[in-house]
């Protein structure tokens, strides 16, 4: 059977990257997009592309009889679920069927099998691969609280809550005394509900201090199951992974052989066909037990590509076309070592909360070993509706040192213009002593949290980006100028007037200034004299400075009324401040704001409640994770401004709290 269109039901970078393989194998390709997605790049790199009409997930790549329509409008005869949204439905691989479409991936019944992950480790305790002892709580029926402390203290704590249906860190809750065992199959249930249709989670044994190492299996229609070595994947931030690596530097000989016997013999188990993971946990001893199989492609399967020289996609596409394996997969090898890092918008040193909005520029710059599998592209948006993954940047090289520097490099010198990333933490984390010697496990960004990574803001770079700000915005009003505009930037015949700017730079307020006459240039900021400085050329878009003897040149892209600032001292955005603010736009005292923009899922108090310190007080779900907002101070509920089901910006007010005083006097 051959492939000759297929139709990718998914977005972003998966999608991109799927377009790419079918293009080099002669296939022609479709893209299915939702409303917000329709400026990102995989809408146009496709042959052809089908709108689906809304935002939301469920109106749109959850739809599985929109797809099915979309691919038999188009003239499909195959579908790549990609990862996520409706890659491990067993219903949506039966309904491709039905419809006359090769689905590429497994069997409806494998993805069953592993579907439920209760279901999965009864049939790998019967495999003989190693299992951890757990308890299920179905959907149907809300648990009883005794019930729950019950099955936790016969497991043993710490004890983790897992979705049964589902992935990607959505659904889970680690749990340490039964005082917290109730409220997290609660918001389990309920997380697990909205991300997966299925609100049935179970509990089972905490390993403490693991590592996460996956094997990468492909297997075909007759019966062949091999595997692709192992990934290290546990650089994690609320259970999703952030960084991954090809080959895991704690897994040797002996321990590699263990390890993917295990995983082929999970894989024959449930007659595996195509690509899949098999996860496990790693204890301190070497011991290892299953944790599930991912029935699809992975989001790290590109460290796997690089170490083993193999595509994964087109094996998959081969296998669903019903091709063997090819020897180069069944006696594949390796060589070198890759890394992955995972780009996002997020605000990491504020909880990692999700952040959206205009993506102005994407530049990383393409170095050898360098490769950057990118979902958006300069000029694109991040939704609240979907993930917020901008691109994965992988290095490559003979040793994983070679890797390490290869990436750390490449994102610290790339340009991120208009939203907040999590950049700097991945390379604070590359470069961190712990990461490059490959002493880490899941609980290492508990021990080094992004703000002890990242570490203070650095005040001598922040005053020179300032600086070149300041002159850059100087120089381009001076080319807008319709006189005297072969002076240069700041120029004043008075030697005592100084030109002034004000921004706001990591939430605080930051005042320089300068003057350049007959003498050279001065300046200040925030009242520090920078000392000796020499401009060499001040352009809009690029400042030539030498300060203290250290000539640098700065870039300087000014978008609106924010300045980006890239230099190898870092990078720093600048608002500038308004000189006579809107005094109205500020919020009064006691307000809650939306930490991020997303959707109220739930309030939990109502106008005229006392609440205490900390006390959930409404949930918003943004990219689909829940966050819990939180009462500031014990007081009354004097406003509540939204109610459940309404979308909100960032920065929006959603309630306001007096605060109670020692007397029982309540102000704002």
């Amino acid at each position: 059977m051959t492939i000759r269109k297929l139709l990718i039901a998914n977005r972003g970078e998966i999608a991109s990257r799927i377009i790419r393989t079918a293009r080099a194998m002669d296939i022609a390709t479709v893209a299915v997009f939702a409303d917000p997605d329709a400026g990102l790049p995989f809408a146009r790199e496709a042959d052809e592309a089908v709108r689906l009409p809304g935002s939301t997930p469920a109106a749109t790549y959850l739809r599985a009889e929109a797809i099915v329509e979309a691919a038999r409008r188009t003239g499909a005869d195959a579908v790549h679920p990609g990862y996520g949204f409706l890659s491990e439905n067993a219903e949506f691989a039966r309904a491709c069927g039905a419809a006359g479409l090769t689905f590429v991936g497994p069997t409806p019944e494998a993805i069953e099998a592993m579907g439920s992950k209760i279901a999965a480790k009864r049939l790998m305790a019967e495999a003989g691969v190693p299992v951890l002892p757990g308890a299920v709580f179905d959907a149907a029926r809300q648990p009883e609280p005794d019930q729950l402390r019950a099955a936790a203290a016969e497991i043993g704590y710490p004890v983790l809550v897992k979705a049964a249906f589902g992935g990607g860190g959505r659904g889970m809750r680690i749990v340490h005394d039964e005082t917290q065992v109730v409220d997290a199959v609660a918001g389990a249930r309920r997380e697990a509900a909205s991300a997966f249709g299925d609100g049935t989670v179970f509990l089972e044994r905490l390993v403490t201090s693991p590592r996460h190492i996956e094997v990468q299996i492909v297997g075909d229609q007759a019966g062949t199951v091999v595997h692709l070595f192992e990934r290290e994947c546990s650089i994690q931030r609320r259970y999703q992974k952030i960084i991954e690596e090809a080959p895991s530097p704690v897994v040797g000989e002996e321990l590699r052989a263990e390890l993917c016997r295990a995983a082929v013999a999970a894989g024959k188990a449930i007659g595996y066909v195509g690509a899949g993971t098999v996860e496990f946990v790693l204890d301190a001893e070497g011991r290892f037990y299953f944790l599930e199989v991912n029935t699809r492609l992975q989001v790290e399967h590109p460290v796997t590509e690089l170490i083993t020289g193999l595509d994964l996609v087109k094996v998959q596409l081969d296998v669903a076309a019903g091709e063997p394996l090819p020897p180069r997969v069944t006696g594949a090898s390796f060589t070198g070592h890759a890394i992955e890092a995972r780009l996002y918008a997020e605000d990491a040193p504020g909880g990692y909360l999700p952040v959206s909005g205009d993506l102005h520029t994407v530049d990383i710059d393409p170095v050898a070993g360098l490769r950057v599998d990118a979902g958006f592209a300069s000029g694109t948006a991040v939704s609240t509706y979907y993930d917020s993954m901008l691109a994965k940047v992988i290095g490559y090289g003979p040793t994983r040192e070679d890797a390490r520097r290869t990436l750390a490099g490449a994102l610290s010198r790339a340009r991120l213009h208009g939203v907040v990333t999590n950049r700097d933490l991945l390379v604070a984390i590359l470069r961190e002593p712990e990461f490059a010697a490959g002493a880490i496990d899941t609980g290492y960004l508990d021990r080094h949290p992004p703000a002890d990574l990242c570490g203070p803001v650095d005040e001598n770079a922040q005053r020179v980006h300032v600086l070149a700000a300041a002159l850059a915005g100087q120089a381009r009003r001076r080319t807008d100028s319709p006189v005297l505009a072969s002076l240069p930037s700041g120029w004043r015949n008075n030697p005592s007037t100084r030109q002034e700017a004000d921004y706001e730079v990591a939430g605080r307020r930051v005042e320089v200034r300068y003057r350049i006459d007959r003498d050279g240039l001065s300046a200040t900021v925030d009242g520090t004299d920078l000392g000796d400085v020499v401009l060499h050329s001040a352009a809009p878009d690029a400042v030539d400075i030498e300060i203290a003897g250290t000539r640098r040149v700065i870039a300087v892209t000014r978008i609106g009324s924010v300045s980006y600032v890239d230099s190898p001292l870092g990078h720093t955005a600048l608002a500038e401040i308004e000189r006579f603010p809107d005094p109205s736009a500020s919020a009064q005292a006691g307000s809650l704001l939306a930490p991020m923009p997303g959707t109220v899922v739930r309030v939990e108090v109502a106008v005229g409640d006392r609440v205490a310190e900390g006390a959930p007080m409404l949930a918003i779900e943004a990219m689909k994770m829940e966050h819990t907002i939180r009462a500031p101070a014990a007081g009354v509920v004097s406003e509540i401004t939204v109610a459940a089901g309404a979308q909100v910006a960032g920065g929006a007010v959603l309630a306001v709290v007096k605060e109670q005083d020692d007397a029982g006097g309540q102000h704002e």
